[in-house]
């Protein structure tokens, strides 16, 4: 696989259970991109794109979620592709870069090719890897955001993806807090623990914030999860990811009910998935922390002729929704006809597990 791979599914063709669930969409479109990295154990993103009256959406959930899980990820891009989305309260976005595990070298190279950006996340506890080594990759990233936007500007974060314990998070923020002495220490540590409880242990230990995601976007109710994070004090800052939560209102939903600070954060989705995670932030009334939607950068090639990519350290909002290019779509390749089934099958999934739901937890939808 060498680039973008795109193949077009004939709605008619589909199950009548299936296209009835996809009522006002006109075009649907499987496709797959490499990364330039290895991110979240993967090398590829694959995911559809669909077209309805308001424009395209997306829905790229990673292939360990269920069908009622990933039925959030398409109700997203249904939202999305027939609805208009609110009006903003901002032109622009603040962003991160996103530093994946790699060598000290390769993470400052990024810092440095990242548009300005006066913040990093840094991916940290991945299997296998040591402590050490993540402190070398905080350390060097840290002197690069300092030799880039200065100390004083620049935020350096870390997410662990909950693969720690309680004890192991307290030592390992410790000393990545002091690998970051460039900058003047984390920002935050992002979802250090599984379970809130062993959050709420990591909060009261140590001096560094605390954020929330996986307990959020994962849990089999958000809107009540939100509640047991903000009950058990388990986070400072609650990370906010649109296409997991079931679409942009119901992630600006959640948003307001945490009393958090927020961070809205993408899902290593193409640009047309980024879209709403910019028009989300670009909705909020406070913004204090830059966002984690700089993440076309991940991709080896986009959907679309010019990807969302941050100017200055911040990501314009896009004047009309972000739609695949059709050139784009006419040179790629063809997807392989086994992950063509294999979306095909899951579809069907997605579509059934979305309309046995009530009305309410299909985020608007019929």
């Amino acid at each position: 696989m060498r680039g973008l791979e795109i193949t077009e599914l004939d709605i008619a063709a589909l199950p009548a259970a299936t296209r009835e669930a996809l009522a006002g969409i006109d075009r649907l479109l499987i496709h797959r991109t490499p990364l330039v990295t290895r991110f979240r154990g993967v090398t590829s993103r694959d995911g559809l794109l669909v077209h309805g009256e308001s424009g395209w959406g997306e829905a790229a959930p990673f292939w360990d979620y269920g069908p009622l899980e990933s039925s959030r990820w398409l109700r997203s891009a249904l939202e999305a592709a027939t609805t208009t989305p609110p009006a903003p309260l901002r032109r622009e976005v603040p962003v991160n870069v996103t530093i994946p595990v790699s060598g000290p070298e390769e993470a400052a190279r990024r810092v440095r090719a990242s548009g300005g950006c006066r913040t990093a996340k840094v991916k940290v506890a991945d299997p296998g890897q040591p402590l050490s080594a993540d402190i070398e990759r905080v350390q060097a990233v840290a002197d690069a955001l300092a030799d880039e936007v200065g100390a004083g500007c620049a935020r350096l974060r870390v997410d662990a993806n909950a693969a720690w314990t309680p004890d192991q998070a307290i030592q390992a923020v410790a000393e990545l807090d002091r690998a970051a002495a460039a900058v003047g220490g984390l920002e935050y540590v992002e979802q250090p623990c599984p379970d809130l409880e062993g959050m709420a242990a990591v909060r009261r230990a140590v001096g560094v914030p605390v954020a929330a995601d996986e307990s959020i976007r994962r849990a089999d109710d958000p809107l009540a999860a939100v509640d047991a994070v903000a009950q058990s004090e388990a986070a400072d800052v609650a990370v906010v990811k649109v296409a997991p939560l079931g679409g942009l209102r119901r992630a600006l939903e959640v948003a307001s009910r945490t009393g958090l600070e927020i961070v809205v954060s993408s899902a290593i989705e193409t640009s047309v998935g980024l879209d709403l995670g910019v028009r989300a932030a670009a909705c909020l009334p406070d913004l204090p922390h830059a966002c984690g939607l700089a993440t076309a950068q991940l991709l080896v090639q986009d959907v679309v002729a010019r990807p969302l990519a941050p100017v200055g350290g911040a990501i314009p909002l896009p004047g009309l929704p972000t739609a695949p290019d059709p050139e784009a779509i006419s040179a790629a390749s063809t997807v392989p006809g086994g992950l063509v089934a294999r979306w095909r099958q899951r579809l069907d999934l997605m579509c059934q597990a979305m309309t046995a739901l009530p009305g309410p937890e299909r985020g608007g939808l019929r």
